[in-house]
C-alpha cells in the first residue's frame, strides 16, 4: 500500500502522527502514568472511542518536543555544505538544551534532564558523557524516528547507526538506552522505504546490532563498559522475535489466540524492565513493533495496542505512530485525531525538510 501513497505524505504523517500518538498516550500525564491499561480503555470508551478524541485537547509531551529538537538539529546541520557527525552532535546538544525550556507540564524524563544539564554546564566543548549504568530508559528511542527519515536508504545505514548511537548516548549512555534509538530510527527507514515486509524488520535489526557493536568498538568511547552491558537488549529482542515466530525474517507473526487488553497488559509487563511497559530502550520499540505487527493498516487497532496501555504509553505511541504513518500516511486517521495537533505545522515543515535532505551526502568525520 505504501507505494500508492506519495512519499511526501508519508514523511509528513510519520512526524505528525508520532506527535498524535504521544499526545494521546500522554493525556496530560493521566494515561502515561496510569498503571492499569484496562482503566485507560474504559476511559477512551467513555469519551466515545478513538475517533471522538480531539487532539487539540491533548498537548504533546517531552517526547515530541525532543523529537522535534532532533529533527531540527539534523536539518540545521544539513544546510551546511559539508555535514559531519561531530557537527551533528554539537547541534543536538544545542537543540536539547534549548528544548528544555519547553518542558512545563510535559513530564520530561529525569535522565534526559540531568544529562542535558551536565552538557550545558560543560565548558570544554566535548559532547561525550560518561557511561551510565542507569541509562537504559526509553528517552533516546522516543526521539530518534526522524533519523530514519534523514537516512532511509540502505547505503546510508552506517550514517543511521552513527547518528542514532551518538544522539542516544548524549543522554542515555547505556546500550539498552541508545540501541532503542537505533531500532526506532531503523524501523522508520524500513517503513518509509517500503522494501521489507514488517515481519522482517526484527531480523534486520539483529543484523544491524552486529554492525552497531562494531561501531562502538571503533568509536573508542567507554568500549568495555558498553560491550559488557550489550547482551540485555540483544537477548530481549531475540526472545521476543522467537516468541512471535519471526526471528528468521521470513515467517508471519504468531499472536496468542486471545490477545485482548488484559493479555497484552500481562505481556507488556513480562517483557518490561521492572514491570513498566515501554519505559526502557528495549521494550518501547518492542511494544510499538508488536502493535504495528498486529494492527496492519488499522489506525484504531494500532492505538488500542500501542497507545492505551499501562506504563510509558506515550513513548510507545510516539514510536508506533511514526512507523505507521511512514507506511500508510494519513489514510484512515480521523481528522479530529490530527488536524489540530500542537506543533503540527512545525512537524510538517520538519518532515518536508528531512525529505529534501534524505538524498544529501553526509560525512561521519570532520
Amino acid at each position: 500500500m505504501s507505494d500508492q501513497i506519495p512519499l511526501k505524505e508519508r514523511y509528513e504523517a510519520s512526524m505528525v502522527l508520532s506527535g498524535v500518538g504521544d499526545a494521546l498516550g500522554y493525556n496530560h500525564g493521566n494515561w502515561e502514568f496510569e498503571a492499569d491499561g484496562e482503566a485507560i480503555h474504559r476511559q477512551v470508551k467513555e469519551r466515545g472511542g478513538l475517533a471522538k478524541l480531539n487532539v487539540k485537547d491533548f498537548p504533546v509531551s517531552d517526547d515530541t518536543v525532543m523529537h522535534l529538537a532532533t529533527a531540527d538539529a539534523l536539518i540545521e546541520v544539513g544546510k551546511k555544505a559539508k555535514s559531519t557527525l561531530p557537527d551533528l552532535c554539537r547541534e543536538l546538544v544545542k537543540k536539547y538544551i534549548e528544548c528544555m525550556r519547553d518542558m512545563s507540564g510535559r513530564a520530561a524524563g529525569l535522565t534526559c534532564m540531568s544529562s542535558v544539564a551536565l552538557l550545558e554546564r560543560r565548558t570544554d566543548g566535548d559532547y561525550k558523557i560518561p557511561f551510565n549504568r542507569g541509562g537504559g530508559g526509553c528517552g533516546a528511542a522516543m526521539r530518534a524516528m526522524c533519523i530514519g527519515l534523514r537516512f532511509p536508504k540502505p547505503e546510508q545505514e552506517h550514517h543511521l547507526i552513527a547518528a542514532s548511537v551518538e544522539s542516544g548516548r548524549l543522554t542515555h549512555h547505556h546500550p539498552t538506552g541508545y540501541l532503542g534509538a537505533v531500532a526506532a530510527a531503523l524501523f522508520t527507514a524500513y517503513a518509509v522505504m517500503g522494501t521489507l515486509p514488517v515481519e522482517a524488520w526484527g531480523h534486520g535489526l539483529m543484523e544491524v546490532l552486529e554492525k552497531t557493536k562494531q561501531y562502538i568498538r571503533e568509536s573508542g568511547h567507554c568500549v568495555d563498559q558498553n560491550l559488557h552491558s550489550w547482551g540485555y537488549f540483544e537477548n530481549a529482542w531475540m526472545t521476543y522475535l522467537t516468541q512471535r515466530g519471526i526471528l528468521d525474517g521470513k515467517s508471519k507473526a504468531c499472536f496468542p489466540e486471545c490477545y485482548g487488553v488484559k493479555e497484552r497488559e500481562e505481556f507488556y509487563r513480562l517483557i518490561a524492565f521492572r514491570n513498566c511497559g515501554g519505559a526502557s530502550g528495549h521494550d518501547a520499540p518492542m511494544i510499538a513493533y508488536d502493535a504495528l505487527l498486529s494492527a496492519g493498516d488499522s489506525w484504531e487497532k494500532l492505538a488500542n495496542h500501542g497507545f492505551f496501555h499501562g506504563g510509558d504509553s506515550d513513548s510507545t505511541a510516539a514510536i508506533a505512530a511514526a512507523w505507521w504513518g511512514a507506511i500508510y500516511g494519513f489514510r484512515g486517521v480521523p481528522e479530529l485525531n490530527h488536524k489540530r495537533l500542537e506543533y503540527r505545522d512545525k512537524l510538517i515543515k520538519a518532515a518536508q525538510q528531512l525529505l529534501q535532505l534524505s538524498s544529501k551526502p553526509f560525512n561521519e568525520e570532520e
